[in-house]
C-alpha cells in the first residue's frame, strides 16, 4: 500500500499559493480559512522536514525545493484530472484511446483534416496512430493490436466479425528517377524489360500470417524498404525502379524528380479499405468512422 504526506489537497493548496501569491488569496479560492491552508503546508513541511514557502514582502514565495514539489505535482494534478474526465467519458460508452493503423500505401496527409475535427469535438479521446505494410494492416487488426484499419489493401482477408467499407482506389504506375535508362525505351515496354534493372520492393509488416507481394518484378535485384516513403525516396535516389499508386507520386512527376513508364498488360487499380470489427461498439470508434466517410469517400 502506497502512503506518501504529499496528498492531492497538499498539492492544490500549494497551486493557489503560488498562482494567488499568498495564503489569504488561496484562501478565498478554495473556500477555505488562510489557518487551514497553513495547517497543511505545515503539516507537509514536516513531515518532509523541507522549508516550502518563505515570505517576500506581502508575498508567500516558493523555496527551490517547493518549486520543484509544485512543479511535479501540477503534472500529478493534471493526470488526476484527466483520469477523472476519461472515467466519466467511458461510463457514457466512449472509449478513451482510439488505435488506427493506416497501411503505408495509403497517403497519411489526408487523414490530418478529419482527425482534427474529431479531436475538436472530442478532445479527451487520444490517437494512436501506426504504419503497417500490405498483409500486415489486416493482421494488426484482426489480432486486435489496432481498432481501425485505413487504406487496407483488397482483397479483404475472409475472417469473420470484419466490416470493411471501401474508401478509394489505387492505380499503379512504374516510376524511376529523371533521366533512367527506362526513359528511353520504346512505349510500352514489357515486363520482363524491367528485369534488368534493380527494383525498390516495400517489405509487407505482417509477423504471422503469410506476407503478401505486390508488383514484385521477378529475376529482378530487389532492393527493400519499409514504406511507401522509403520507395519513393529510394527510386527518386536512382537506387531502383518501382511501381507506385499515381496520386502518391503525383507531386514527384509534376516536378520532373519522376518520371512515368507505360507498361503492357497493366494491371486494373486495387480498391483500398476502412475496416474494423464488427463487436467494436465504442461511440468514439463510430464517430470517428463517420469522419473519415466523409472526408474520404466522395
Amino acid at each position: 500500500m502506497y502512503s506518501s504526506p504529499i496528498t492531492l489537497e497538499a498539492l492544490l493548496v500549494l497551486d493557489a499559493i503560488d498562482s494567488r501569491g499568498s495564503f489569504a488569496g488561496a484562501a478565498e479560492q478554495l473556500n477555505k480559512v488562510p489557518s487551514a491552508l497553513s495547517y497543511i503546508v505545515q503539516k507537509l513541511e514536516e513531515q518532509l522536514s523541507v522549508t516550502l514557502f518563505v515570505r517576500q514582502g506581502r508575498r508567500s514565495v516558493l523555496t527551490p525545493a517547493g518549486r520543484h514539489l509544485l512543479e511535479e505535482g501540477r503534472k500529478i494534478l493534471g493526470a488526476v484530472s484527466k483520469l477523472a474526465e476519461q472515467t466519466q467519458t467511458i461510463s457514457h460508452g466512449w472509449e478513451p484511446k482510439i488505435r488506427i493503423a493506416v497501411d503505408s500505401i495509403f497517403d497519411l496527409s489526408v487523414l490530418y483534416p478529419p482527425l482534427k475535427q474529431f479531436l475538436y469535438q472530442h478532445p479527451n479521446i487520444e490517437i494512436d496512430l501506426s504504419e503497417e505494410v500490405m498483409n500486415g494492416g489486416w493482421e494488426a487488426l484482426i489480432e486486435d493490436k489496432v481498432d481501425l484499419l485505413i487504406g487496407g489493401p483488397s482483397p479483404v482477408p475472409n475472417q469473420q466479425g470484419i466490416r470493411a467499407e471501401k474508401i478509394g482506389e489505387l492505380d499503379h504506375t512504374l516510376v524511376v528517377a529523371k533521366g533512367h535508362e527506362l526513359t528511353r525505351f520504346d512505349q510500352p515496354i514489357k515486363r520482363q524489360d524491367i528485369q534488368h534493372y534493380r527494383t525498390v520492393i516495400v517489405h509487407d509488416s505482417a509477423k504471422q500470417a503469410v506476407p503478401w507481394s505486390a508488383n514484385i518484378i521477378e529475376q529482378s535485384q530487389h532492393f527493400y524498404v519499409t514504406s511507401v516513403e522509403q520507395k519513393i525516396q529510394a527510386i527518386i535516389a536512382d537506387i531502383g525502379v518501382g511501381f507506385l499508386p499515381r496520386a502518391r507520386v503525383a507531386e514527384h512527376l509534376a516536378s520532373g524528380a519522376l518520371e512515368e513508364i507505360d507498361v503492357e498488360g497493366k494491371k486494373s487499380p486495387v480498391d483500398i479499405f476502412m475496416a474494423w470489427k464488427l463487436v467494436n461498439k465504442g461511440k468514439a470508434l463510430q464517430a470517428l468512422r463517420e469522419e473519415f466517410m466523409r472526408s474520404l469517400v466522395h
